[in-house]
C-alpha cells in the first residue's frame, strides 16, 4: 500500500492535465466556457452519484449525518467550479503544461499554510528549510516552464 496513494496522486494530476484541455475543446464547441464547465461539472455529478448510490445500495458504506457545517455544502464545489473554468480558460492561452506548473503551484503553496495551521482538522505539520526550498524550486519551475 506504500505506494499505491502516491500513485493516487500521481494519476490524478495526470487527469487534471487532461481534463483542461479537454473542457477547452468543449468550450470552443459551446462557445461559452462557463457551459463546458457545467457540463463537466454534471457529468463528474452524475458519476459520483451512481457510485454512490451503489455503494449505499451494496452494503459498502451507510450514510449517516453529522451536521456537517451549512458552508461545506458548497465550497467545495465552487471551488472547484473556479478550477474547473479557469481551467477551462487559461489551457488554450498559455497551454497544458504551463497550466499545470501555475496549478501545482498554487497546490502547494496552499498546501503549505493549510498544513501550518492545521486547517479543518488536518495535522499540523511545520513550514521547514525543506518544504520552502521545495516550493522555490516548484515556483522557479513554472515560471520557466511558462517563460523560456
Amino acid at each position: 500500500m506504500g505506494a499505491f496513494w502516491p500513485f493516487l496522486g500521481v494519476l490524478s494530476g495526470a487527469l487534471l492535465a487532461l481534463q483542461a484541455p479537454i473542457n477547452a475543446e468543449l468550450a470552443r464547441g459551446l462557445g461559452l466556457p462557463v457551459a463546458a464547465a457545467a457540463i463537466s461539472f454534471l457529468s463528474g455529478a452524475v458519476v459520483l452519484g451512481f457510485v454512490s448510490y451503489f455503494m449505499v445500495r451494496t452494503g459498502g458504506i451507510s450514510l449517516g449525518w453529522r451536521e456537517p457545517a451549512p458552508w461545506l455544502f458548497v465550497a467545495g464545489g465552487v471551488m472547484g467550479a473556479f478550477y474547473v473554468t479557469s481551467a477551462t480558460i487559461l489551457a488554450p492561452k498559455i497551454g497544458a503544461a504551463a497550466l499545470m506548473a501555475f496549478l501545482v503551484t498554487g497546490q502547494l503553496l496552499a498546501g503549505l499554510v493549510v498544513d501550518k495551521i492545521g486547517f479543518m482538522g488536518l495535522a499540523v505539520r511545520e513550514i521547514s528549510l525543506g518544504r520552502v526550498a521545495g516550493a522555490l524550486l516548484l515556483v522557479a519551475g513554472a515560471l520557466m516552464i511558462r517563460l523560456l
